[in-house]
Parts: C-alpha cells; sequence; structure tokens
C-alpha cells in the first residue's frame, strides 16, 4: 500500500500569505493611480488639460490686451468649454485694470460667468482698498464671489499682513453679503495665511503639477497653468479648474 504524501502547512501558509499580500499591493496601486489627476495635451489649448474636472475656466487682465469674448465663449475642443472667467477689477488703492470695464461687460453679455478681482497691495490702507475694489465692482446675480488676491507681503510682519488681509475681507464680505474668494499660490498660503483664513474658498496657483495642487487645506479653484490658448485671446492665458461639479460651481455663484 503506497504511503500518503504529507504536506507542508507552513509552505502552504506562506504561498497563500505571498498571494493575498501581492493582491493587495496591486489593488492599492490601482487605487492610487486611479486618484491621480489625468491631464491630457490639446493642441487647440496648447496645454495639457486635467480632464478629471468638468468645469474648465480662465482669468485675465489688460495683459490679456482687448479681448473677443464670442470667440472664448464658442470655444469647445472635444466637449472641454471655459465655463468661468476671473478679471481683474482694481490694484491698491486708485488702480483700475484698463481693461476691466469692457471685460465685465463683454463676459456678461456673452453669458461667461464672471468674477472680479483686488491686487492687494500690502503697503496700503486694507480699508481703503476694499472701498475702492467696491466702489468699481457692481456685482450681479450669477457672477462668482469677489477675489482677494494676496500673493505678496512686502516687508510686513506675518501677524499684520493677516489683520490687513482679514480687514479687507471683513469689509467685502459686510458689502456684498458673500464669503470672498482668497486667490495665492500654495507656498505663500501656507507661509502667510494658514488656518485663520481657512473658511474662506481658496483659488489656489500651483502650475504644472500633474496631480493636484500641494496644499494641505481644501481648495475651491486651481490655476493649473499659466501659458494656455484661447480663441478671440491674443496672448498667453491662465488656465483654471473649479473643484466639483455643475451644482456646486452653481451654487457658488451670487443669488
Amino acid at each position: 500500500m503506497p504511503r500518503k504524501k504529507k504536506y507542508n502547512y507552513n509552505n502552504i501558509k506562506l504561498i497563500v500569505s505571498a498571494v493575498v499580500v501581492v493582491a493587495l499591493v496591486v489593488g492599492l496601486l490601482q487605487w492610487i493611480n486611479s486618484q491621480k489627476v489625468k491631464f491630457v495635451h490639446y493642441e487647440a489649448f496648447g496645454i495639457d488639460m486635467p480632464v478629471a474636472f468638468s468645469i474648465h475656466g480662465i482669468d485675465v487682465s489688460r495683459y490679456q490686451k482687448k479681448i473677443a469674448w464670442q470667440g472664448v465663449k464658442e470655444m469647445n475642443v472635444a466637449n472641454i468649454q471655459l465655463n468661468f472667467a476671473f478679471i481683474k477689477a482694481t490694484e491698491g488703492v486708485t488702480l483700475t485694470d484698463k481693461q476691466f470695464k469692457y471685460n465685465w461687460r463683454q463676459s456678461k453679455k456673452h453669458q461667461v460667468p464672471r468674477g472680479a478681482y483686488h491686487f492687494f497691495v500690502p503697503s496700503q490702507d486694507p480699508v481703503k482698498q476694499a472701498e475702492y475694489f467696491i466702489s468699481r465692482v457692481k456685482l450681479e446675480t450669477g457672477d462668482l464671489p469677489p477675489v482677494l488676491d494676496a500673493e505678496v507681503a512686502g516687508i510686513l510682519p506675518v501677524n499684520v499682513f493677516r489683520t490687513r488681509i482679514q480687514a479687507w475681507l471683513d469689509i467685502v464680505e459686510a458689502h456684498y453679503k458673500v464669503k470672498p474668494v482668497i486667490y495665492t499660490n500654495a507656498a505663500f498660503y501656507e507661509k502667510y495665511m494658514g488656518p485663520q483664513f481657512n473658511e474662506y474658498p481658496l483659488w489656489v496657483a500651483h502650475y504644472y503639477e500633474r496631480k493636484s495642487p500641494r496644499i494641505s487645506r481644501p481648495w475651491t479653484f486651481w490655476q493649473h497653468n499659466d501659458k494656455g490658448n484661447v480663441n478671440g485671446i491674443d496672448a498667453k492665458v491662465d488656465f483654471n479648474v473649479f473643484n466639483g461639479d455643475i451644482i456646486a460651481f452653481n451654487m457658488l455663484l451670487i443669488k
């Protein structure tokens, strides 16, 4: 009678454990890969676009010269359209962007949701800066909230800079009855702003990052490229995405 073959159960356990570990690693890598923002190059835009987002937009100022807004509105590349535009309005206490009135009026005419931003000058009175912005910008139903562009601190101590930023935000929020958006780059936010301002929607600049902006707090808009092409604009353009769907985007607009 043949002898029964003995099995080494320890070896079997090791093999099963190894198979389980490999399966878990493969699954984890697949999950990580699925979380990455996928970029696709679009020749018409001249840049790689993060196609995981459905709402794309631009921001403009006098540097884009005189814009043909009908071309902006009608541009459609593989179902990617430009769904919003942030427009520079003011800077400091005396400067209004020379193309602001035209861009503000024409973007509205061509039904491009618009937002106005103020470039903050840290050495100037924040109250006067807020009042100057308010005097130049009338927000209407369907517009984006007002934006504070804070990307330089000058020689101010951090606590003084934060106090001045807060003063502008408080005055503007009280006037328009909506919380302003803060625009800055990821490194500047971490160094000069931080948790005190985490309640405000963030429009973060972080160019050419292949995944998402490297910042620890949630963000609402991401300025991901500054070299895009747009029909109707004879200059390079900043490109942005909104971090959400059309329902969330519409909820952000002024009612």
